[in-house]
């Protein structure tokens, strides 16, 4: 059992049944009446942010969650497969169920999963990755605009912005947080 003392920012907690993880808190120590924690959580499992005020020495529970260790393997239609690397189990996952980062995701890559009571929830990707152009217009000769970008595919079928230089085979360093063109390799 966690108490409010224990609270911070990232913390994952179990509240009314579901997983949150603590985006804000702020300790309010009022001149009449008791201490109180105002928080903001996110809930992990549909991403809906709420605000929820805990009475100092509130206690609450810790989630089941388990970070395992698995490798993409392929896409199969709507579905990513993941292989369990201690297991050798393959897991089904709704891309939808993973939002973005679907589009990072490359086949035989491991990545750190996180489920809640055996369900896969996220996924953790490195913060940047390493991924080939497939689709871009060319270059003109003569375009030297500072800061001027077009958009490309890259092979997992993702599209982010690339300064004009950008040719198509390349490969190129993407932020998976932000989405955002790093750097060429």
């Amino acid at each position: 059992m966690l108490s409010t003392k224990d609270i911070k920012t990232g913390l994952k907690i179990e509240l009314e049944g579901e997983p949150f993880e603590i985006l804000e808190f702020l300790h309010v120590k009022p001149g009449k009446g008791g201490a109180f924690v105002r928080t903001k959580l996110r809930n992990i499992l549909t991403g809906a942010v709420k605000d929820h005020t805990f009475r100092s020495g509130e206690k609450f529970a810790k989630p089941d969650l388990e970070k395992k260790s698995m490798q993409f393997l392929y896409r199969d239609g709507t579905d990513c497969v993941f292989m369990d690397m201690s297991s050798y189990e393959q897991v089904n996952v709704p891309e939808d169920s993973l939002a973005q980062q679907v589009g990072f995701l490359q086949d035989g890559q491991e990545v750190d999963v996180l489920t809640y009571q055996g369900q896969i929830i996220d996924i953790e990707l490195p913060s940047s990755v390493i991924l080939e152009v497939t689709e871009t217009e060319p270059g003109l000769k003569g375009d030297t605009v500072s800061g001027a970008t077009k958009p490309a595919t890259l092979e997992t079928g993702l599209t982010v912005q690339v300064p004009l230089f950008i040719e198509q085979g390349e490969k190129v360093r993407v932020d998976t947080r932000s989405s955002e063109y790093i750097g060429r390799t």
